[in-house]
């Protein structure tokens, strides 16, 4: 049995920093080793900083403190390392520095220890090769920041000793984390839902069939989220979402995971979020979270008044929450279905809602409208969350102004906020999720990980309300599968047809789960 007493950490940058600060203050000795003084300095820096904050909070004693510090040696020699039990390294995320670290370590450590690299999408088999012990190589993929995220991903290669799989996951559990093992693969779980995620948001706003801030609300208010993937972007680096990316397409050759042209743009411009003060938003400054305005309500939409009444077109589950929050808030309603419409029974200067469940629906009535087409306006009440409730404001070709600002000021009557987008496939909270969704489970359908590893990933690792697949499970799997087709037919993403397991799953209307555990 493998026993883990002793770490180094190679790398004292924000990640490594929190890495070894996990490591100390589970009463592991560690050796800390930067390249040149300055770097070790902003790396304790770093930790005091952090344990300075947990003190703070109250989530850390000071003997607690002191006893992490006293485990600690910092030093700028990497020959330091030869003889602990297991070496993490957090250095740049290219593939020539990892690779001649951890040729130097293969050179210099015991023959017994571990070597493990925290990449976060790299080959850790490409890794792995410039050594002689590619059996005691391994990912562990901690999130930002250490401390605090519970996730941590256990990477094994083809060639990974199961008895070193075991030793890490071991050392993750004793570490207060929670560690899922999965093999070798651009992206691993998280990365490769959430960066994919990322990067369909930032196609959408460069599509400008949603504003910025729009489209984060909806993803806030909407689903649930911790924030919005533009600001999300922001936080992470876009020139990190950018590296994974890459990765991400150099191994799949999908263009559906080829770079957003204007993430491209951005980069190259040095626009890369939160570190340099601007990227989707603009900060106050480098490394602040705080943006510089703090308007909640878009230029343009104070004071708008709401109609008195309104007609809703469907007669689904949608639009029937829909009327009854409007209905609930003093609007008076007439419903009417889809094939009973009839253009010529809408009052003058009434503004039509549609329910926008199926893609193009707010067109298809609209069209019908002759001369007032304009009247029409899609709308899409989401379920609350936690975060509050938002509404898709759905506009067609013809939509007017009025009809526009008539459907938003009947936003802020129930209280739900906005998000104005156009009629395309999926909107924006459905365009987004259900893809994510499905790759989630292509990821169960060739056995990569399981719909539990793959749910505790994103939750963990990722700050979401619910994993994928749970949250996959509160649809009908038969209107995802439309859903995503229409998808398909708008962006011509292959990838983005439904998964063989969900549409088998759809047809029998059975869990994924369920599916899963029946094909093993």
């Amino acid at each position: 049995m493998t026993v883990i007493s002793t770490v180094g950490v190679v790398g004292l940058g924000t990640m490594g920093a929190g890495i070894l600060e996990v490591f100390a203050k589970q009463g592991l000795t560690c050796v800390a080793v930067e390249v040149n003084a300055q770097a070790l300095d902003r790396g304790r820096d770093i930790l005091e900083a952090s344990l300075t904050r947990a003190m703070e909070r109250g989530k850390l004693t000071q003997e607690a403190a002191e006893s992490a510090r006293a485990l600690i040696e910092w030093s700028l020699d990497l020959d330091r390392l030869a003889d602990v039990d297991l070496v993490i390294e957090a250095v740049p995320e290219r593939m020539e520095i990892k690779r001649d670290l951890f040729g130097r370590l293969d050179a210099l450590c015991k023959p017994d220890t571990i070597l493990a690299t925290n990449t976060s999408s790299l080959s850790v088999t490409a890794i792995a090769a410039c050594t002689n012990r590619p059996d005691r190589v391994v990912g562990m993929h901690f999130f930002n920041p250490a401390p605090a995220m519970k996730l941590v991903e256990v990477i094994e290669t083809v060639l990974t000793d199961s008895a070193v799989t075991d030793a890490v996951v071991d050392l993750a559990r004793a570490c207060g984390k929670t560690p899922i093992t999965v093999g070798d693969r651009a992206g691993f779980v998280a990365n490769t839902l959430l960066i994919s995620y990322l990067n369909d948001a930032i196609r959408l706003l460069e599509s400008r069939a949603v504003g910025r801030d729009d489209l984060d609300s909806a993803l806030v208010k909407g689903a649930g989220m911790p924030m919005g993937p533009l600001a999300l972007a922001d936080l992470i680096g876009l020139d990190v979402c950018l590296e994974v990316m890459e990765v991400l397409f150099d191994e799949s050759r999908d263009p559906v995971h080829a770079p957003a042209p204007l993430l491209r743009s951005m980069v190259a411009a040095g626009l890369l979020g939160r570190k340099t003060a601007r990227g989707f938003y603009t900060y106050e400054r480098a490394g602040s979270g705080r943006t510089v305005t703090d308007e909640q309500v878009p230029v343009g939409r104070e004071g708008l008044t709401p109609p008195s009444s309104v007609i809703v077109v469907g007669d689904g589950q949608p639009e029937t929450m829909l009327i009854a929050t409007l209905r609930d808030a003093g609007i008076a309603v007439t419903q009417v279905s889809f094939d009973e419409f009839d253009p010529a029974l809408v009052p003058i200067d009434h503004v039509v809602l549609v329910g926008v469940k199926r893609v193009q629906r707010a067109r298809d009535i609209a069209v019908q409208m002759d001369g007032r087409r304009g009247d029409v306006v899609g709308m899409q009440l989401m379920p609350p969350t936690a975060a509050g409730q938002a509404v898709e404001v759905v506009c067609t070709p013809f939509t007017s102004e009025r009809a526009r600002d008539e459907a938003i000021a009947l936003a802020a009557v129930i209280g739900a906020a906005p998000t104005v987008c156009y009629d395309g496939a999926g909107q924006v909270l459905i365009r987004l999720l259900l893809p994510m969704f499905n790759d989630a489970v292509r990821l169960a359908e060739s056995k990569y990980a399981c719909p539990d590893d793959i749910d505790t990933a994103m939750r963990l690792g990722c700050g979401f309300p619910k994993g994928p697949v749970e949250w996959l499970e509160t649809f009908t799997l038969k209107v995802v599968c439309d859903s995503l087709e229409e998808i398909y037919q708008n962006t011509g993403f292959v990838r983005h047809r439904p998964a063989g397991l969900l549409v088998d799953a759809a047809a029998y209307e059975m869990s994924i789960r369920q599916m899963t555990a029946n094909s093993l």
